[in-house]
């Protein structure tokens, strides 16, 4: 559900490309640290400019939460200075204990009911033509905070016209719940797998593979024209054979758009990154995606969920197959 968080160098531990002699079959361990290293030089980002402000100023004027903040995304620095960020709604704290995300756990917060109002301002303020929407993980609502998804989405399009992508939660896959924030008619209906089947156990606690698949197979069922989406991240252990394969099953199911990228650790609270998988790996799975049909294709280190999420969907409208960003 989360974007991929940036790195700390300082923290990072794990492994890189080469250092074993199958460095694909390493084994995910959240006990073991890793001798910590300097980044690839494929991962390094500029650093934050001053036009970041504008984007930081509506944020916190409005009182609103961004994934790139929460999860300390690598992109912020260049999406806030073109004046684009990916909302968080319901709160900031999560009833999931992902291994992989750095927002924080623990007791929820009252849902804000004039929260949709902010979002839209904000996206009004902004000048947005395509608008993400993500949320924390809200286990302890009876509906996951489906209504509210829904509001958002409503109040965004009545105020700027803009097409909305939401990226959610699996909502414990409740059906009643998936279908709310169906008919609220978003352009995008995102829901992330992060990583492969033999590895949800400790990256992604408390979720369903299984459950994932039947949520995106429910948005097709309903609506078959809405675009679906997906997103993986690498280097927690899992092969190149699973990665396509868990591909594989979402188009199975109808997706429509999948983005790859690196993971990296957002400090030592979360679980290490086994490898840094070199670009022109990245470059081949692209390919064996194209190969499955996907409609858009996204995979480079840097590519996360919501990064350049307008120019996928744009791209895939203009018959645009694949899109590396890197």
């Amino acid at each position: 559900m989360h974007e991929l968080p940036i790195v700390d160098s300082a923290a990072t531990s794990g492994g890189c490309c080469g250092s074993s002699p199958d460095p694909n079959l390493t084994q995910l361990d959240a006990g073991k640290s890793a001798p910590r290293r300097r980044l690839p030089k494929w991962l390094k980002r500029p650093m934050p400019s001053a036009e970041m402000a504008f984007t930081g100023g509506i944020i916190e004027d409005l009182g609103l939460e961004t994934v790139c903040e929460s999860a300390k995304c690598p992109n912020r620095s260049e999406c806030w200075a073109q004046r684009t960020a990916t909302f968080m709604i319901l709160g900031n704290v999560c009833t999931r204990p992902c291994g992989f995300c750095s927002v924080p756990k623990g007791k929820t917060e009252t849902v804000e009911e004039d929260e949709p109002d902010r979002v839209a301002e904000a996206a009004l303020r902004l000048g947005l033509k395509h608008v993400v929407i993500t949320c924390v993980t809200r286990d302890d609502l009876p509906d996951g905070g489906a209504e509210h998804f829904y509001q958002c989405v409503v109040k965004v399009r009545e105020r700027t016209g803009a097409a909305v992508e939401v990226l959610t939660s699996d909502f414990l896959g409740n059906r009643q719940a998936i279908s709310r924030v169906i008919e609220a008619k978003p352009d995008v209906f995102n829901h992330n797998t992060e990583t492969v089947p033999r590895l949800y156990d400790r990256v992604r606690r408390n979720a369903v593979y299984q459950r994932t698949l039947d949520l995106l197979a429910q948005v097709k069922e309903e609506d078959p024209s809405m675009a679906t989406k997906s997103g993986l991240m690498l280097g927690l252990g899992e092969t190149i054979e699973e990665v396509v394969e868990t591909c594989a099953d979402l188009r199975a199911v109808g997706v429509d758009m999948i983005t790859i990228g690196q993971y990296l650790q957002p400090s030592p609270g979360q679980l290490p990154v086994e490898r840094f998988v070199p670009p022109e790996e990245f470059e081949e799975i692209a390919k064996q995606c194209h190969r499955l049909g996907f409609s858009m294709v996204a995979c480079g280190p840097f590519v996360r969920s919501s990064y350049h999420a307008g120019e996928m969907v744009h791209d895939m409208a203009t018959g645009t197959v694949i899109s590396s960003v890197k």
